[in-house]
């Protein structure tokens, strides 16, 4: 359910905002790498949710596109 509403939430919100909250996506999964190569992380299984979340911003972006 959590993430049928993060989806409505991304196509509610513009093609610019979309692009702003996908740079941010990337560079915290780049800060969640970084930790976990330097054995700092403790919940490994954020890494796999933001990249699914970066998934998520591309694919509304990609349907705006097309639209």
């Amino acid at each position: 359910m959590k993430t049928k509403k993060y989806v409505e939430d991304l196509k509610a919100k513009t093609v610019a905002e979309l692009q702003n909250e996908l740079v941010t996506a990337k560079k915290e999964l780049f800060n969640l790498r970084f930790q976990n190569a330097t054995n700092q992380l403790d919940n490994t299984s954020r890494i796999s949710e933001v990249r699914k979340n970066i998934a998520r911003i591309q694919t509304v972006i990609t349907e705006k596109a097309n639209a």
